[in-house]
C-alpha cells in the first residue's frame, strides 16, 4: 500500500496536503478506498462551509457501503474536485485508481496551519492500517 511522505493522515483515514499558504488538499487514503472498494458516488455539499475538526464534510458510496468523511483540520470548504461531481466529472472511481492525485475530494482554505501537527506522518499512519 502507498503512503506518500509528503502528506499528513488522520485516524479517519483521510490525507491532507498544503498547497498555496493556508489551502490544502484533502482525500482519503489508498487503504480506505481499498476497503470500500468500487466507489459509485460522491457527495460533498459543504463548499462554502466553515467546519471544525472531525466535522462530517461529504461521503463516499461503494456497491455496499456508505462512509462519512471527515475534515482532518478546521477550515472553509472552497471547492469539490469536480471530476467527482455528479453535475460534471462524475467520475468517483478516480478515488480508487488515483487516491492522492486525480481522486482528491476537496480543497479546504485551513483556519489553523497548526493543527496539522496533530495528524500522522505516513510512517506513523502506516503502522496503525498494518
Amino acid at each position: 500500500m502507498n503512503f506518500p511522505e509528503n502528506l499528513k493522515y488522520s485516524k479517519e483515514h483521510e490525507w491532507i496536503r498544503v498547497e498555496d499558504g493556508n489551502i490544502a488538499v484533502i482525500g482519503i487514503t489508498d487503504f480506505a478506498q481499498g476497503e470500500l472498494g468500487d466507489l459509485v458516488y460522491v457527495e460533498v455539499e459543504s463548499v462554502g462551509e466553515e467546519l471544525g475538526i472531525d466535522e462530517v464534510f461529504g461521503t463516499v458510496e461503494a456497491v455496499k457501503t456508505t462512509s462519512d468523511l471527515f475534515m482532518p483540520v478546521s477550515g472553509k470548504v472552497v471547492e469539490f474536485n469536480p471530476a467527482l461531481d455528479e453535475n460534471e466529472g462524475d467520475n468517483p472511481t478516480l478515488i480508487n485508481s488515483d487516491p492522492y492525485g486525480e481522486g482528491w475530494i476537496v480543497k479546504v482554505e485551513m483556519s489553523d496551519p497548526e493543527e496539522l501537527s496533530n495528524l500522522m506522518d505516513s510512517t506513523a499512519y502506516s503502522e496503525i492500517v498494518a
